[in-house]
């Protein structure tokens, strides 16, 4: 006869780490509260001044030429580089020479004396910004200190500047580092808005899907320790090397998809566990040794196709990924020790405060395990028809057209969008967009007379001598046509093979065609990385090659489909009425890259999770129709709530002003919405129907040499 310590000590030893994990933090609870609450309160001291310290620049190619030219004009030319400020000073009915105008120009440059990030102040010149008129000059303040300082430097005085407005007279902050402190701001209110909307309706989803107050609070508690300890450690992490405030606007919304996704996962195995075990340690080991494994996996995956994203040489680019990746981490280590913690504590008080319909409730959803045997008795009209739809959305991505953003997605009110219009109306579509060409001093006329050559360029000045007498000159190629405009590529281009070999082209509009250009090279090389890894680790968890590239294969299938929406909605203007945007004809430029790794990674998390409790069922049962019917019946409830979470916190995005986070929301949403529905709840269930044992076959070989990794308990 087998006692119960006997069962006891015989499970223990088959209990994973992960197991073993929880165990320990639900018999310690205490600790694991004391830790968390000090590193919450730690890192939340510094977590008010997230949006304050971070850094508002970093779009550019490192090591790209446009770069080097920035670089020399800050050091050779008194900071005149595409980070300066241009100040633009306009009058209807005074010149420029005018007492008040000059009055004006004399506070600008007292303003700018006040700041030792800013360089050498330069009046406007005629000629070269002043405009024919004589309504409109240009101060130009020189850089003196990097890209990201200048941006800071912008956001402390543009409102002091833009108060030197009156009498007739208007002043107007523009440039680069202008354009990005009013984009960041208009991204940042934008975000706050949508996280503001998207928490309430975050909560309602989740009570319903759990019919229990308690159980539904526990992700989103779970979530805001995730989101205050990533956002200290990401003012600490930029006191090292400076971090896009970028990074965490996008680590607020993702920790919240992704930390409700988890915590459902856990939270409603443990309910299942509880209904048959009387211990409530027990259960959280149980829990963690199976739903635990399939979370810990799942957020591998998605910091394994964030980190193909610092492959790209951009440093917003980058930073953004590590403030996502920083986020999940802190997640991740709140899913694996606060959570079942929390769990060990209140035991059948995560069924507390339930809604009538909750105690009829099973962890085995009877409408899910009908939705299996539906599409066990007829697989190939379900494949086909999935297939079909996803191949139709997909089919726009051929003629998608990428490009970095406009003067267009800054607010029409935000001061640098004035000024840039004030200056096209009065020097012309391309005054705001100079090319600065840098060459040695013997090549000045030469450059000069091929730069006013070159076809697309308006205006070109005289060189400019350098100020510390190295021997180079600095000359401004004025276009033609409007620095976003599809011909500024040809213009830098036959620029570049035609000037002299030693002259370098740079400035704002080619520091975008340069990451532009950037980001399109190592697009191939970043979904490679990313198709490779997920492949792997999902073989690893699922021990069986045929379902682990079936898997990662048929999640292109919802991000082309998803870019495909985003084609015909933001390039081609479908439905931009209702959604109150104005299209630029293209996808913003980083959109491809990043946003494929975020697809991807969602995707991967409701594949492990279906795939994860498929193979639990067929390792219990040896049965093919047992791991898809009950794999589903036991996971599709949770993905579906999981994911209508995540459209629900994406499509609030949609709702911001500005087109980038808009873009953002509609592309995520989407993707989530064909993924949940079209490929976990239907493609790939089919899948392992139509393959069988097939889905869960491993040659010997690889089984040799994989680690053992098992789902059942």
């Amino acid at each position: 006869m087998t006692t119960t310590a006997e069962t006891d000590t015989e499970e223990s030893r088959k209990t994973g780490p992960l197991g073993r994990l929880g165990g320990a933090t639900a018999t310690h609870r205490r600790w694991v509260f004391a830790i968390w609450s000090l590193l919450v309160i730690g890192l939340g001291a510094f977590a008010p001044s997230v949006f304050n310290s971070l850094a508002g620049a970093g779009w550019q190619a490192n090591g790209s030429e446009s770069v080097a030219v920035r670089e020399l004009a800050e050091e050779h030319f008194g900071g005149n580089s595409s980070a300066a400020v241009q100040v633009v000073v306009h009058s209807d009915d005074q010149d420029i020479s005018s007492p008040d105008m000059q009055r004006v120009i004399g506070q600008i440059t007292d303003v700018a004396t006040t700041d030792d990030r800013f360089g050498a102040v330069v009046p406007p010149q005629p000629g070269m910004t002043i405009s024919p008129d004589g309504h409109t000059g240009i101060v130009l303040i020189g850089a003196n200190g990097t890209t990201d300082d200048m941006v800071k430097a912008v956001d402390d005085h543009k409102d002091e500047l833009t108060a030197l407005s009156g009498n007739g007279i208007d002043v107007y902050p523009t440039g680069a580092s202008a354009l990005w402190s009013d984009f960041n701001k208009a991204n940042h209110d934008a975000m706050i808005k949508a996280e503001m909307v998207s928490w309430p309706i975050t909560l309602a989803i989740m009570v319903l899907a759990f019919g229990s107050l308690v159980a539904a609070g526990l992700p989103l508690l779970l979530t805001i320790a995730g989101l205050v300890a990533s956002a200290g450690g990401l003012v600490l992490l930029n006191m090292i090397t400076p971090i896009s405030v970028w990074a965490m606007n996008f680590a607020m919304m993702f920790a919240l998809a992704l930390g409700i996704d988890y915590a459902l996962f856990i939270v409603s195995r443990f309910r299942a566990a509880m209904a048959h075990r009387k211990d409530k340690v027990a259960a959280t080991v149980e829990t963690m040794d199976t739903a635990g494994k399939a979370v810990m996996l799942s957020g591998l995956t998605v910091l394994v196709s964030l980190s193909a994203v610092l492959l790209v040489p951009a440093p917003a680019v980058r930073t953004m990924a590590v403030g996502i990746m920083l986020a999940v981490v802190f997640v991740l280590a709140a899913t694996m020790t606060l959570l079942p913690a929390v769990l060990g504590a209140i035991g059948n008080g995560v069924n507390a405060v339930s809604l009538p319909w909750a105690k009829r409730q099973q962890h085995r959803s009877p409408v899910f395990a009908r939705w299996g045997e539906l599409l066990h008795r007829h697989p190939w009209p379900f494949a086909v028809g999935s297939l079909a739809i996803l191949i139709v959305l997909a089919l726009p991505v051929i003629g998608i057209k990428v490009a970095m953003p406009s003067i267009s997605v800054v607010p029409e009110d935000a001061p640098v969008r004035q000024g840039y219009e004030v200056v096209q109306e009065a020097m012309g579509p391309g005054a705001p967009g100079a090319l600065q060409i840098i060459a040695p001093e013997a090549q000045a006329a030469q450059t000069a007379e091929v730069a006013s050559s070159t076809p697309g360029v308006a205006m070109v000045t005289p060189p400019q001598p350098d100020a510390d007498g190295s021997g180079y000159v600095m000359l401004q190629a004025i276009p033609a046509v409007d620095p976003s405009d599809d011909q500024m590529n040809t213009i830098v281009t036959e620029l570049r093979t035609a000037l002299p070999p030693d002259a370098l082209v740079g400035g704002a509009p080619a520091e975008n065609i340069d990451l532009q250009q950037a980001l399109n090279d190592w697009f191939p090389i970043v979904v490679g990385v990313i198709l490779t890894l997920g492949f792997l680790l999902l073989l690893i968890a699922l021990q069986a090659p045929l379902i682990a590239l079936l898997g990662t294969v048929v999640s292109l299938l919802s991000t082309a489909a998803a870019f495909g929406v985003a084609r015909l909605i933001f390039q081609e203007g479908w439905g931009s009425g209702v959604l109150g945007f104005q299209p630029q004809g293209f996808l913003n430029g980083w959109g491809p890259v990043f946003f494929f790794a975020m697809i991807f990674a969602i995707a991967m998390d409701y594949t492990v999770f279906l795939l994860a409790t498929a193979k639990e069922h067929y390792e219990r049962s040896k049965d093919p129709k047992v791991a898809h019917v009950d794999g589903l019946a036991h996971s599709g409830r949770v993905i579906f709530a999981a994911a209508a979470v995540m459209v629900a916190v994406f499509f609030t995005f949609a709702l911001a002003d500005p087109l980038p986070p808009k873009e953002m929301g509609i592309i995520l949403g989407v993707a989530v919405l064909l993924d949940a529905t079209l490929i976990r709840l239907v493609l790939l269930p089919v899948l392992l129907r139509i393959t069988g044992h097939g889905a869960w076959w491993s040659p010997a070989w690889l089984r040799r040499i994989l680690p053992k990794v098992s789902f059942s308990h």
